[in-house]
């Protein structure tokens, strides 16, 4: 799994060198947030079910079409496989939290995702919007410190970017 730890080593030992100066400043801030991390993590963790369903409710509520017949969302199965899917994407997002880089969503939330989606003939908008409710919702110190939050926001930003 990528971590930036891993990545920095991956980076130098790629290029044929030890990892340079600049790298280990790199590998030391993200220790550095690591307790903001950690702390996004846990509060993520309190409150998964609840975010994930306020997420799922907010793509919905924006894409009420998706309810129609034929559509993504208009069985009970799909339905609960829509909201399995927005609580999988938090839940790489706690993950990533944890070891402190985009390894989990890269590799289990980003990889052909959206070849998968396309096959399966699902929008990726819903996901987007589900993603980009959750990071606007956050607020601190209400629901984490603002380092915490700041560490959230932007993997949500990376996971949102990565399906736009």
């Amino acid at each position: 799994m990528k971590s930036v730890v891993t990545t920095v080593i991956a980076a130098a030992d790629a290029a044929g060198r030890f990892p340079s100066t600049s790298d280990l400043e790199s590998v030391q801030g993200s220790i550095q947030r690591s307790a903001a991390r950690l702390e996004a993590a846990e509060k993520l963790a309190n409150n998964l079910d609840a975010v994930a369903k306020e997420a799922y409710d907010a793509c919905i509520k924006k894409y009420p079409y998706l309810n129609n017949a034929g559509e993504a969302n208009s069985t009970d199965t799909f339905k609960e496989k829509c909201q399995r899917d927005v609580k999988h994407y938090m839940r790489l997002i706690q993950y990533c939290l944890v070891v402190g880089g985009t390894g989990p969503l890269d590799e289990w939330g980003i990889a052909g995702a959206r070849e998968v989606y396309r096959a399966l003939g699902l929008p990726t908008a819903p996901y987007v919007e589900a993603l980009s409710y959750a990071r606007n919702r956050g607020c601190a110190p209400r629901d984490m410190s603002a380092q915490a939050l700041t560490e959230y926001n932007a993997l949500l930003d990376y996971a949102i970017n990565s399906l736009s």
